[in-house]
């Protein structure tokens, strides 16, 4: 009888979510090629398109955090040719530095209020809260961690209760 009340007991306050508090969360992969080229995300606030690989190029236009374009795979001393539309026949391109982009990334969305810490470790100082259905970039999968990017910062989340998501099967239907 004992057995049953303390079974019952866990499973009440498990369903409460006040035992082993678990925030689930999904990993969408990274998309592959496209018919032009890869998907990149802007990681600074802005940054400059230029007309050559090159800072002192004339500027084509600016983009911001979170902007996305599509790029190829001709790189050059740093730099990748880019095309700011979905064509490369006629869209406007030029050239962006890759310091300051994350090309074809994986992504994490939260599933409920998610905190962001400054290292690897529940017991660093958190530097976020990251709300339900935020979504994010993944800049780096380290072990039971994803390094995540914050909006020109970054920010490590534990993995622990992510689920890996097949985009292909949900594009399929």
């Amino acid at each position: 009888m004992m057995k049953k009340s303390i079974r019952l007991f866990i499973l009440t306050l498990t369903g409460l979510g006040l035992f082993g508090n678990i925030c689930r969360a999904e990993v969408i992969p990274a998309h592959g090629p496209g018919q032009i080229g890869y998907r990149a995300e802007i990681l600074c606030s802005s940054l400059t398109v230029r007309k050559d690989g090159n800072a002192d190029s004339d500027a084509v236009k600016t983009l911001h955090y979170g902007d996305f374009l599509i790029v190829d795979n001709i790189q050059s001393d740093g730099w990748v040719k880019c095309f700011l539309g979905d064509d490369v026949n006629g869209g406007p391109e030029g050239w962006i530095n890759t310091d300051y982009i994350i090309i074809d990334p994986a992504w994490y969305r939260t599933d409920d209020t998610t905190p962001v810490y400054a290292w690897n470790d529940t017991k660093a100082p958190k530097v976020a809260l990251l709300d339900k259905d935020t979504t994010l970039p993944i800049i780096k999968d380290e072990g039971d961690w994803f390094i995540v990017s914050l909006r020109g910062a970054a920010g490590w989340v534990l993995k622990k209760d992510a689920d890996r998501v097949d985009t292909t099967a949900e594009e399929n239907n």
